[in-house]
């Protein structure tokens, strides 16, 4: 079976709700990415077999987000494109899918990619189609009908949302506010370092927002970062829910962002003049009980991991989003592995922000530019998912 090989993973910059990135449509955020991945590579577009994105909070106005992007970044007619979603994990899995394709033999070429504009999610009604005889009718936000929708409530009963499961997570595996709060500033700490150092200088596009007047705002950071985060400001802040672990200070954020990559069957690459960052090693996902979401990183890697004859300790890098930092902390402690020096240690969720169909593009672009730094063999990149779920994939550099 051919081998999946990694090219040029790279990313937007992660913008804040309602910030720098609002104005910019979901299709153009994605088009900037496959554009500067055509120049970064070098590679004729014509030879790209297909384009692979996730986005979780669809809409109406940019149906089958992979080829509204393969069209609006201006690659020929004849290259096909597809939308896929799997909540948080979605950009993981584009990837996941294109190895896919390229290990059967069906392309030889695959962007693969995600893209999230979470201050552009709409609002939408079920009462209109036939008609309201009379009297109001309801908008759902589709940002929290979406948290609140990832299950059957007949079957499993009415989950408020992400945060509960959160909770839920706290409680059972005995993560205190505290700790959930020194986690939280370690991430901030770590992301701004990684930005003073220059390590996300090769990974990130720079996105030009129009102005009204002028020439265009070029936004080139996350804008989540806080480099003035502290203990006793992220203790100041209230629960979400009373008596709760989980604040906004501690929890991941709601962004706008996009992420792509090639991936690319390892026995063209050299006739494509392509250089491979990793190549995919395997993958897996597994389900837990949507009440307790935020465990699915568990069963995912321990499945992944008797599939490959590997154990965690072997990574050099392990990414896992932080969804929250309650969920990360009961995450190590089903693994009964923390080591801190390998674990996220740009940075994710809760500093670089979450913006969800993106997310695992951007883990990728960050971790593997890191394992080559730190010339590892081996990196995990591993998600919660809402509705139960936890995505795993093992990564060996090049």
């Amino acid at each position: 079976m051919r081998r999946a090989a990694i090219v040029s993973p790279l990313r937007t910059p992660v913008g804040s709700f309602g910030g720098g990135l609002r104005s910019v449509p979901v299709e153009e955020l994605a088009a900037i990415t496959v554009r500067a991945l055509m120049s970064r590579t070098g590679i004729d577009p014509g030879r790209v077999d297909d384009v692979v994105f996730a986005q979780s909070y669809a809409n109406g106005e940019t149906p089958c987000v992979g080829r509204w992007a393969a069209l609006q970044a201006g690659l020929p007619v004849e290259v096909p494109g597809m939308q896929l979603d799997r909540r948080c994990g979605g950009g993981l899995q584009a990837v996941a899918t294109a190895a896919m394709m390229i290990q059967s033999g069906a392309a030889d070429v695959v962007i693969a990619g995600g893209v999230e504009s979470m201050s552009n999610v709409e609002y939408y009604s079920n009462d209109m189609r036939w008609g309201a005889r009379a009297g109001g009718v309801r908008l759902h936000d589709r940002l929290e009908r979406g948290r609140e929708r990832s299950q059957p409530a007949e079957r499993f009963g009415a989950i408020s949302g992400m945060i509960e499961t959160a909770e839920n997570l706290a409680r059972d595996w005995q993560v205190s506010r505290a700790d959930a709060d020194a986690y939280a500033l370690r991430s901030h700490q770590r992301a701004a370092a990684a930005w003073k150092a220059g390590h996300f200088s090769q990974e990130i596009v720079p996105v030009p927002v129009p102005q009204k007047k002028g020439e265009p705002l070029l936004v080139t950071r996350d804008e989540g970062v806080r480099e003035d985060a502290s203990l006793a400001g992220l203790a100041a802040l209230r629960p979400l829910m009373k008596d709760g672990t989980v604040t906004a200070g501690n929890a991941s954020q709601q962004n706008d962002a996009a992420a792509a990559c090639l991936v690319v069957a390892e026995d063209r690459l050299a006739a494509l003049g392509l250089t491979p960052m990793a190549t995919l090693v395997g993958w897996a996902a597994a389900g837990c009980e949507p009440s307790h979401m935020g465990l699915g990183p568990v069963p995912a890697v321990n499945r992944l991991m008797a599939r490959l004859g590997l154990q965690i300790d072997c990574m050099d890098l392990v990414e896992l989003n932080e969804a929250f930092a309650c969920q990360v902390l009961a995450v190590l402690k089903g693994w009964g592995w923390a080591d801190m020096d390998r674990l996220n240690v740009n940075g994710s969720g809760i500093s670089l922000g979450h913006p969800v169909g993106a997310t695992g593009g951007r883990m990728l672009a960050t971790m593997l530019h890191e394992l080559q730094r730190r010339q590892g063999r081996y990196a995990l990149e591993t998600m919660c998912i809402g509705g139960g779920q936890g995505l795993a994939a093992v990564f060996e550099r090049a």
